[in-house]
């Protein structure tokens, strides 16, 4: 009995030394409220151990919430490492042949993407078909083609950055490979004053790979380094 009471006053001093050790446990604290609505009776409503049950499902959905913002965190700043190095990887080429080559190859595997199109406006575009294709990456458009194709007027500039789902791709940008697509970043290009509008366009088979509730900061900042870096090429 001496050795039990020396314990209990032991566990009691400690407590009262450091009772955040019994705040801060959880499970600790549950245990502590069911033990008193049992004490008081069946016929007793506890307000305060309503309150604290409101404030533990608060405090559970505040948790979740910083879950989700640090995971949002990490995967902005993936997504941040992954279109520096794509940049870096389509500024390496000297020639630029080999330029679209990358860009439709290393550079869209970078960005997981499945494929990448460059859209080029053109007076000299063929009428028939209004896209002529002249390689697996590039095409050739009429003035006015990129605007439409976007879905304004030609003679009214549309936003940089457009994100949106399909039922499928355009024959004229995807070639063969519109099947397949069900989604697509449109990244609007000015290659300076005197020049044509252009257009690249990533697609991707996964539907929801790019949607209109997405954020475009980071597709927007490569479409610019796109643009400067096209206009070394065009000059």
């Amino acid at each position: 009995m001496n050795t039990t009471a020396k314990m209990t006053d032991d566990l009691r001093e400690r407590i009262i030394t450091r009772p955040d050790v019994i705040l801060e446990d959880k499970d600790l604290m549950k245990a502590l409220i069911e033990a008193n609505e049992r004490a008081m009776g069946g016929n007793i409503v506890d307000l305060r151990g309503i309150a604290m049950e409101r404030l533990e499902a608060r405090l559970d959905r505040l948790e979740d919430t910083h879950r989700s913002v640090i995971a949002a965190a990490y995967e902005n700043l993936a997504g941040t490492n992954q279109v520096h190095r794509a940049i870096l990887r389509m500024l390496d080429p000297v020639d630029f042949e080999a330029f679209l080559k990358d860009l439709g190859g290393e550079v869209a595997e970078i960005l997981r993407v499945d494929c990448i199109r460059l859209v080029l406006e053109s007076v000299q575009a063929d009428d028939e078909p209004a896209v002529s294709k002249l390689s697996d990456v590039l095409c050739v458009a009429e003035p006015g083609f990129i605007a439409t194709y976007l879905g304004g007027h030609p003679d009214r500039p549309s936003r940089n950055v457009t994100l949106r789902q399909m039922s499928e791709g355009d024959d004229a940008i995807y070639g063969e490979a519109a099947g397949w697509v069900r989604s697509e970043a449109c990244l609007t290009l000015d290659f300076g004053t005197g020049r044509l509008p252009g257009m690249l366009v990533m697609g991707a088979e996964d539907p929801h790979q790019f949607t209109p509730q997405q954020g475009s900061d980071l597709l927007a900042f490569f479409g610019g380094v796109f643009e400067r870096a096209m206009r070394r090429w065009l000059s």
